[in-house]
């Protein structure tokens, strides 16, 4: 068995061990221009060269939740592209997002700045049910964020694009359902994957459509906003704030008026990073099932993006 890695801006030796110990026997190795076919990829934002030279790949490994940029290059008809489900992402994401909406719950944005005026202060209390949170996007990240906030008595409300069921949450699926989520919906989560369809999806319209005094955490990808019409909803005061993690130009440009806007909290998409030995773990049992001819979970749909 052939394995070729393909990282762009990941060291690869590292990655290169781990692979070798969880695949034994098998042949592990750096892409180069000319290399010699492989069976399987390891891969994170290669070039369209990769794929044309390794036309008889089989199984593409992709170390990161996301294929949007993935699929935008032509694959050979035959690879078999795969995602990664959760590899210690979900834990970092309920973390992120958990912290985020307890954050503005709290005042805590408020009460930092306080300190840092040198005023010793005090706000009342808020009611967790005058704030809902919706979770946009209810797979493995999405799921365990949306149980993860029903733990702190928060009312949880998701949006999927097929039906789903959790424990504590009440959920809506499809279009027909979407603005109804919206407004039960006033701390906004969007972790769906990015598609023709979901791209722009937090623009004026929809975001209009949520409780006022909302709040906004962005951890999917950046197209999925509407930067304009985000600013112009905290000009309005329809919305509280925002929390943004991932930005449609990364590193996000120094011109930005993101970093001028107070009511925005940036961080640099940093919610939920691969951790490598879960994900070569993870990748060597799916390769080894894809050879033994076994189902698996992840395999990415080209028509629907994820």
């Amino acid at each position: 068995m052939k394995i070729t890695f393909c990282c762009t801006g990941t060291k690869p030796e590292p990655w290169l061990a781990g692979l070798r110990t969880a695949l034994p026997g098998a042949e592990v190795t750096v892409w180069e221009s000319g290399a010699p076919a492989a069976d399987h990829a390891v891969v994170w934002a290669p070039p369209q060269q990769f794929f044309d030279e390794q036309a008889g790949i089989r199984g593409v490994f992709n170390i990161g939740a996301g294929v949007d940029a993935l699929l935008k290059l032509q694959m050979p008809a035959n690879a078999t592209v795969v995602r990664l489900d959760d590899a210690g992402m979900s834990a970092q994401m309920a973390e992120y997002v958990c912290h985020a909406v307890i954050r503005h719950f709290r005042e805590f944005d408020g009460y930092d700045a306080d300190i840092k005026a040198g005023k010793w202060s005090y706000r009342k209390p808020r009611e967790r049910a005058e704030f809902p949170v919706g979770v946009m996007g209810l797979g493995v990240l999405g799921a365990r964020v949306a149980q993860s906030l029903t733990q702190f008595d928060f009312p949880v409300v998701g949006w999927s694009r097929s039906p789903k069921e959790l424990p504590g949450v009440r959920c809506f699926a499809g279009a027909t359902q979407f603005n109804d989520f919206l407004s039960a919906t006033r701390i906004l989560v969007n972790l769906l994957p990015l598609t023709p369809e979901t791209r722009d999806i937090m623009r004026l319209e929809t975001l209009s459509r949520l409780q006022s005094g909302g709040y906004v955490i962005n951890v999917a990808r950046g197209a999925h906003l509407v930067d304009d019409d985000l600013l112009a909803l905290l000009a309005s005061d329809h919305l509280a704030g925002a929390m943004l993690d991932v930005f449609r130009t990364e590193p996000l440009p120094a011109e930005h008026p993101f970093w001028q806007e107070p009511k925005i909290s940036i961080t640099p998409h940093t919610s939920a990073r691969t951790l490598r030995d879960e994900s070569i773990a993870q990748i060597a049992g799916k390769i080894r099932a894809l050879d033994a001819g076994q189902t698996i979970v992840g395999i990415v749909d080209p028509v629907r993006g994820y």
